[in-house]
């Protein structure tokens, strides 16, 4: 068997080999890489699918599609055979011409497998220009064949439903030929991907891993073929894709149950802290300059702030409050009150509430319910993560020491019982940071109490966020991504990848909006402002993706969030007419599709993005001007 050919879709299949190949009718060729063997990674090492014993391969016919399915099954194990089997189906889909590859456990016994790899790379090898490939680290890349820069191992290795992988595909695209790979099943996967320095090629493949030690579930790719194309068409057939899933849920729907959505939008943020305190345990703690560590900053200070900002004529503020209880920032979550007491206690953050509220602005907190601290009077080590070895992970790297994770089953009692406890002392909220539950992978817990998969733990997370917005509070996270957005109002950030990094760092490709030309409409981002050197200004980003402006970001850490020292120095006043500007172009295009972005006359230091409605933007990068269009 070597072929399935169904409405104009052809699979190729290399028995031998183990590979595939597809051709969209009138399309290229696209093969997996030649150097490709599928494999699985063990307990007892790496075994290669060509290891089974009993390999056998047979035609699938359905009345939505077909395809070639294969059974291996007699593998080896300790010098023995075990009944370990499972199964691949390659199918195309008669209605779209979709190709689909899933593998499929079917006994798992005699083999603790902890990563596949499988479906293959694609074979994509040529120096040229006009051959790249689209990863969605953080907002998004593309990489030529050709770029100078070598990729390095995105943040958290590429998994999906992390700031490596903000949206669980990639792509390809050759001379306006392109394929679009969408995981199906993200929960437990992620993207492994290869480019040295001036290529002349860029590898990326898909893995899935264990979901509490097992491959207990179908695990599914489709790849979608495309002609006469470019990253922005594939952005949109991504978005049909989710909107078909039920999951593309805009800011205008969202705005009819939260009507503050629309009061959010064109806002200045404004990021202040309250109590800093690192414990001595924790990493950050700093032995040599101990007046560093902590410090308090008075509800009443941040009252004067909020009237300056008034008086200087911002009409529009988000106020973002970190380190508001008594802890200190980072410190004895989920057990997170009362307010802090040297500060002004309840009283004086009722103050600053309420003059927020005076001055027509919004007001939010930071919280926390994923970092469960061994310093929380409420800490019971039953409750925390328990991985299938019976472990319980365990760091301390934040401010306050040593934590576990708190199960996501127990989170959204947790944020009732303590924003409840806000409202009782009177603290109106308009928003609410939720920290990390959209930056961080989901987590598992193998305690038979609250057992939970990584896929229940996003749904315990966006339980959180409906808790929020059933009582007409907006809710927020550490970054964006695909799982949350039906729940997610707005975010800390969407970066670009190269902005976490320390400015004048070479950069790894091209950032392309690949979220926003998906989401843009969905989810309010607020972006970076800072003035970097004199040859790079973030302002320009923020206009460049429709964004909110950052007013005030005060970093929680030093040289931590994106946040570094060396930026060219901006007077408030300059920092607030920079901001309105921002500020007024978010208003108008905040609700609005971003229908393209592109590089001007192929020209990557002059950029245009375009919004419905016909208002577009223009940005010079290298002459640091910008021009706002409405046809």
């Amino acid at each position: 068997m070597d072929s399935v050919v169904k409405q104009g879709m052809r699979i190729q299949f290399n028995e031998e080999a183990l590979r595939f190949a597809f051709q969209r009718e009138n399309g290229v060729l696209w093969k997996w890489d030649e150097s490709y063997r599928p494999y699985m990674e063990c307990k007892s090492g790496k075994i290669y699918f060509s290891d089974a014993r009993r390999i056998s391969h047979q035609a699938i016919h359905s009345g939505v599609g077909d395809g070639i399915l294969s059974t291996y099954r007699g593998f080896e194990n300790h010098g023995g055979e075990v009944p370990f089997e499972f199964q691949t189906l390659v199918w195309v889909e008669n209605a779209t011409q979709d190709v689909y590859c899933e593998w499929i456990p079917i006994c798992e016994e005699g083999l603790k497998v902890e990563k596949i790899f499988w479906p293959g790379p694609m074979e994509f090898r040529e120096p040229r220009d006009n051959w790249y490939t689209l990863l969605n680290n953080r907002q998004g890349m593309l990489i030529p064949n050709t770029w100078e820069t070598e990729l390095e191992t995105p943040v958290f290795d590429g998994f999906f439903g992390t700031a490596g992988a903000y949206m669980p595909w990639f792509a390809q695209v050759r001379e306006r030929e392109g394929y679009l790979a969408v995981c199906v099943t993200p929960w437990n996967a992620g993207y492994q991907a290869e480019h040295p320095a001036k290529g002349p090629y860029t590898r990326v493949g898909i893995r899935f891993e264990s979901s509490l030690g097992k491959m207990d579930y179908r695990r599914i790719v489709k790849y979608t073929f495309l002609s006469d194309c470019d990253y922005n068409d594939i952005c949109k057939v991504y978005r049909n894709y989710v909107n078909e899933q039920g999951r593309l849920r805009t800011l205008e729907e969202k705005a009819i149950r939260n009507p503050s959505v629309n009061d959010l939008i064109g806002c200045a943020f404004v990021h202040q802290g309250i109590k800093t305190f690192v414990q001595l345990d924790s990493e950050f703690y700093d032995p040599q300059n101990p007046e560093k560590n902590n410090h308090v900053t008075s509800f009443a200070k941040r009252e004067e702030d909020i009237r300056y900002f008034h008086e200087m004529g911002v009409e529009k503020l988000y106020l973002h409050l970190d380190g508001w209880a008594e802890p200190g920032y980072d410190n004895c979550h989920p057990d997170y009150t009362p307010a802090c007491e040297e500060a002004g206690g309840w009283k004086g953050m009722k103050s600053l509430v309420d003059t927020v509220h005076k001055c027509g602005f919004l007001f939010g907190i930071h919280d926390q319910y994923r970092d469960y601290y061994l310093s929380a009077s409420s800490f019971d080590e039953n409750f925390a993560c328990h991985l299938p070895d019976g472990t319980i992970p365990r760091h301390r790297r934040w401010a306050g020491g040593p934590q576990s994770y708190l199960c996501g089953t127990q989170a959204p009692y947790y944020v009732k019982r303590n924003f409840e406890e806000l409202t009782k002392h009177g603290i109106q909220l308009d928003c609410a940071y939720l920290d990390v539950f959209t930056c961080n992978e989901g987590d598992e817990c193998d305690n038979p109490m609250h057992r939970m998969t990584r896929k229940e733990c996003y749904e315990y997370r966006c339980r959180c966020f409906e808790y929020l917005l059933k009582n007409g509070i907006l809710s927020s996270s550490e970054e964006v991504n695909d799982w949350a957005v039906p729940s997610q109002i707005f975010c800390h950030y969407a970066p670009y990848d190269f902005m976490m990094q320390k400015p004048g760092t070479p950069k790894q490709g091209l950032a392309v909006p690949l979220y926003n030309l998906v989401y843009h409409d969905c989810v309010i981002q607020p972006w970076m402002m800072e003035k970097v050197s004199e040859e790079e200004d973030y302002m320009l980003y923020a206009l460049l993706n429709g964004g909110a402006p950052y007013l005030v970001r005060d970093a929680a850490y030093p040289n931590i969030d994106g946040a570094f020292d060396e930026n060219v120095k901006i007077s408030l006043e300059e920092q607030i007419e920079r901001a309105k500007v921002v500020s007024v172009f978010q208003e108008k295009v905040g609700k609005r599709e971003m229908l393209r972005h592109e590089f001007v006359d192929g020209n990557p230091k002059v950029q245009k993005t375009t919004f419905a409605g016909g208002i577009s933007v223009v940005v010079d990068f290298e002459k640091q001007k910008y021009e706002i269009r409405e046809d």
